[in-house]
């Protein structure tokens, strides 16, 4: 058991002992039953897009997040979670409980190595070997509803419709402008957006997190006096860039950033500290050489980064407060207590120049208006950049698309019915790969292993979480088990205490280095030098796992994403 009471919940330990005690009194370490086998929980899955670690109030960030908060007040802030290093590969993890290279996500469309072209595992869609989730839960007599974005495939039969949602509108790229424009974020394509598969106008008043979170309660509202339960996935695709929000939400932050990226890092780490979730002695991660010191910024920069980080928080502070309109509609209706609900972000801050995805540069200058005083308006295309995405991910090290723990660790919630946590801290390991697994033992369903519907599929690799939210003296993972990581030739595994990871040079020394977690949390002290053994113990786990799960590393060694500079 590794749970610990947030401090401002100073009954929190007695709060819990006492549920297993009420739940499982006849022999405490026994697996506590918690919900009515006749009325199966409905699962509300709530994921942020590029959502940094410490960017939540319960997570130690200043942005007013009080409705996401109030999830954990009743549930459990889990602060190993771990996703993949980018978007679709977490969302193909997500929904299958396999391990993206597997499932058709091995890289993303766009960032596909000459060798990796037409390879399995590497289609870019989900394919024919995942089945969903969503799938199998419809299947046992769920609603499933979707909304937000997909990033899945783009084809009918690889959309949401085809991969078990009963209802579902989605942008179906990655990422677009948060308003009706159908602008991309990168020159060259509009985006795409469906409703149960048909090709839908978007409205006037459309800003995208208000929008999700309206389609969301109706699809609720449409099936509310039938006795199935639902599963409902709100995909936000805040606050991934660009950089937008209504008018109204403009001026939220004005003055909270004044004093700069160092400061409000500082702040975080301090108050991370207080809320229990890092330990007072922990080191943040130290500042690699491209970050630029605030003091040396001219007085124009500074306001345009300030500007920058009061748009990102304001676009934080309108998903909460969507949030809290779906929480509250359960809640209205009854539903809520019987609602098991996890919220997460796809994966670290969004840190890299994204103004270097080729045609953007100019791209940018000729389409776009980002003067400081456009900077958040529909026709503006800003992002966070390596700096400010620096405190997202405070403490760790990195962001998006590296495997440090920046990028690959991402803040996540839950609430689950029958068991109040009151904001207990867990430091159980949990992945994207668990999600599936977890949400089927909750619902009943099990997973038909190799074959669906007469086709090959891949079995799950991830674990329930349910026996250890049960008893928490059950672990998810042990110590031996392998999580591993890949995403344009970046490489990381874990095992146990023990990290290795490999990035490609000025972002890593280009070799494997190897981190005690438990002892540097944010990655500071290299000890390959030291033990050349557990260098090569893990060098042997993650050739296997690599074979394992079909990776194909690129050959050219050049990463086509955009990077810092």
């Amino acid at each position: 058991m590794d749970v610990i009471k947030h401090p401002k919940n100073i009954f929190n330990t007695f709060i819990i002992l006492s549920t297993v005690f009420l739940y499982g009194c006849s022999n405490p370490n026994e697996d506590i039953q918690l919900l009515n086998a006749e009325k199966r929980p409905n699962i509300l899955l709530i994921v942020a897009d590029d959502l940094g670690y410490a960017d939540l109030g319960a997570f130690g960030g200043e942005i007013n997040t009080p409705n996401i908060n109030s999830i954990a007040d009743d549930g459990l802030l889990m602060t190993n979670f771990y996703t993949a290093s980018t978007c679709s590969p977490t969302r193909g993890m997500l929904l299958t409980g396999t391990d993206h290279h597997l499932v058709g996500l091995g890289n993303m469309n766009g960032r596909l190595d000459t060798n990796q072209l037409g390879k399995k595992g590497y289609e870019t869609y989900l394919n024919e070997q995942a089945v969903t989730v969503s799938s199998l839960l419809r299947d046992s007599g769920y609603h499933t509803y979707m909304t937000g974005k997909w990033h899945l495939g783009y084809e009918p039969e690889f959309q949401p419709q085809s991969r078990g949602f009963e209802k579902s509108f989605v942008l179906l790229q990655g990422g677009a402008s948060h308003f009706n424009d159908r602008i991309g974020v990168s020159q060259g394509y509009s985006a795409d957006y469906i409703e149960n598969g048909k090709q839908v106008i978007l409205p006037d008043n459309f800003y995208s997190s208000n929008f999700y979170t309206d389609k969301m309660i109706t699809y609720l509202k449409e099936d509310i006096n039938d006795d199935k339960p639902f599963f409902a996935y709100l995909a936000y695709t805040a606050p991934h860039w660009p950089l937008q929000v209504p008018d109204e939400d403009m001026n939220l932050y004005k003055g909270y950033y004044d004093l700069g990226y160092e400061h409000v890092r500082q702040n975080r780490i301090e108050k991370l500290k207080r809320l229990g979730i890092i330990d007072e002695t922990t080191i943040a991660s130290m500042a690699p050489d491209y970050i630029k010191d605030w003091n040396s910024l001219s007085k124009e920069d500074k306001n345009l980064e300030i500007k920058k980080m009061e748009i990102f928080a304001a676009m934080v502070d309108n998903l909460d407060r969507n949030v809290g309109r779906v929480i509250e509609y359960l809640k209205k209706t009854g539903q809520y207590q019987n609602t098991f609900v996890f919220f997460m972000s796809d994966n670290g801050a969004e840190g890299n120049d994204v103004s270097q995805i080729p045609g953007n540069k100019e791209w940018l200058v000729e389409r776009f208006d980002n003067s400081l005083e456009n900077m958040g308006k529909r026709d503006s295309y800003i992002y966070q950049g390596a700096e400010w995405a620096r405190v997202s991910s405070t403490p760790y090290r990195d962001f998006k698309t590296f495997v440090s723990e920046g990028g690959i660790k991402a803040p996540a919630i839950l609430k689950y019915p029958g068991i109040s946590y009151k904001g207990a801290i867990d430091r159980e390991i949990l992945t994207a790969k668990d999600i599936t697994p977890t949400f089927l033992e909750l619902a009943g369903v099990t997973h038909p292993g190799t074959e669906y519907n007469g086709r090959k599929v891949y079995p799950l690799s991830g674990k329930s979480a349910l026996p250890h939210l049960n008893n928490m003296k059950k672990e998810i993972h042990s110590s031996e088990d392998l999580h591993a990581w890949e995403f344009l030739g970046r490489q990381a595994v874990r095992k146990g205490n023990w990290k290795m990871k490999l990035q490609d040079q000025p972002y890593g020394q280009g070799e494997w280095e190897l981190y005690n977690i438990s002892e540097d949390p944010t990655e500071n002290n290299n000890l390959s030098a030291k033990y050349p053994a557990k260098i090569n113990e893990l060098k042997d786990d993650w050739e296997e796992y690599k074979v394992k799960n079909n990776i194909i590393m690129p050959i050219n060694g050049e990463n086509t994403y955009a990077l810092p500079n």
